[in-house]
């Protein structure tokens, strides 16, 4: 691995950049060259952030379409090294890895799950009883304790003390943090 370092070694989350348009063909593309050339232990999984929104047609009605959360971009699971930066690099539609110069920067842990939409496995961080922080929402700057965890929604329910009682409130996972 000539230009890269112990920084970038493991599976890690990278942003490539595409030309407008040109997300899906990149993403196949990388798909087909990871089953031909056997890359299944370096490059692990391939995503394009959407959204589904509801569209109204001329006619009125109504469709639900997904729409990409990044346009020009495609995330890529993968191990860095020289192959497997040549091989998408050089991808028809692919300007570059996101990162200054030539050298990709991968993303942290938070920022693969925030951007990859898989908020909700957040959960998995927290157990019953974890005293937390909330960071988001109307209850900015309160504490509790979690009483509950939904894997399925992605929600905690956390014990909060407000004007000398105990209430329970139900947040995202995204929206509190462990106590320091």
């Amino acid at each position: 691995m000539s230009d890269f370092n112990e920084l970038t070694a493991g599976q890690k989350w990278y942003v490539i950049h595409t030309y407008t348009g040109h997300e899906n063909k990149v993403k196949s593309t990388i798909e087909r060259i990871v089953e031909s050339k056997g890359l299944q232990d370096y490059i692990f999984d391939v995503k394009i952030p959407t959204v589904p929104v509801v569209t109204t047609d001329a006619k009125g009605n109504e469709k639900i379409v997904d729409e990409k959360l990044y346009p020009s971009y495609v995330f890529v699971k993968m191990i860095l090294n020289d192959d497997t930066w040549h091989t998408i690099r050089y991808i028809t539609g692919v300007t570059g890895f996101v990162g200054p110069g030539s050298k990709p920067v991968p993303l942290s842990d938070e920022e693969a799950l925030a951007i990859s939409g898989e908020e909700k496995a957040k959960v998995d961080l927290f157990n019953v009883g974890d005293e937390v922080d909330i960071i988001d929402g109307i209850l900015v700057g309160h504490s509790g304790r979690i009483s509950e965890i939904s894997e399925e929604t992605g929600e905690v329910t956390v014990i909060v003390s407000s004007i000398g009682r105990e209430m329970p409130v139900s947040l995202d996972a995204k929206c509190i943090k462990k106590k320091q």
